[in-house]
């Protein structure tokens, strides 16, 4: 996930609660160590007022040496 100016009006267990997922849910998905879901990447992007575009950068890991 990549840094916003309006994510730092959030706090990681904000966030949590208005997502329904816990805080450490949050930090793994800013570390790039857990992929949403579509639906929780949606609701992510809707509730920052972005495009999940600016916040996830895709990566084909299949592909990648």
């Amino acid at each position: 996930m990549q840094q916003s100016e309006q994510s730092d009006q959030w706090t990681q267990e904000g966030l949590a609660k208005r997502l329904g997922v816990t805080r450490q849910t949050i930090i793994s998905i800013e570390k790039g160590t857990y992929n949403p879901s579509l639906a929780l990447a949606f609701k992510l992007a809707r509730i920052l007022g972005m495009k999940i575009e600016e916040i996830f950068e895709y990566r084909d890991d299949e592909n990648e040496t």
